[in-house]
This record gives structure tokens, sequence and C-alpha cells, in this order.
């Protein structure tokens, strides 16, 4: 996979969601960048600029993955590994 497609996790520091997909991605042996809200205003301004106002977000090349979605996660890393 190359570092442009590597996920971007959107996340804050008291989410179980948030923790759960990172637990998930970790699982699957998948790098990612996570971007905590709690600790860098400058990402939730980064959410809010795409439209999103929800936690966990993870954006995949050109995917947006609102939530905890196993299936369109998955989708999306198999795209990003082309």
């Amino acid at each position: 996979m190359s570092q442009t497609t590597q996920p971007i996790v959107y996340s804050s520091t008291n989410c179980p969601y948030c923790q759960q997909l990172k637990k998930y991605l970790t699982e699957q042996g998948v790098a990612f960048e996570e971007r905590n809200i709690d600790l860098n205003d400058a990402y939730g301004q980064e959410l809010h600029d795409m439209g999103l106002m929800s936690l966990p977000v993870t954006v995949i090349g050109e995917h947006k993955i609102l939530g905890m979605n196993v299936t369109k996660l998955k989708k999306a890393l198999a795209e990003a590994a082309v």
C-alpha cells in the first residue's frame, strides 16, 4: 500500500467506537494515521470542512467512511491496495 493511501482515522479520546475501529485496523495489520480532534483543533476543522460532524471517520483515498463499517472498510482498503 502506498503512503498516499494510508488510512486516516479521525477520533476523539473517549469515543468507544473510535477505540473499536482502531483496534480492528490494528488487528488487520493496517497502519493508519490517527487524528484526534481532542488533541488538535485543526483536525476538528478538517472534519467540519468535509461536512462531517460524527466520529469516527476513516478516510482512505476518496472514501470517507463513517463509524465502524467493516464492509466499507474492507472494500476501501482493497481498492487502496491495488
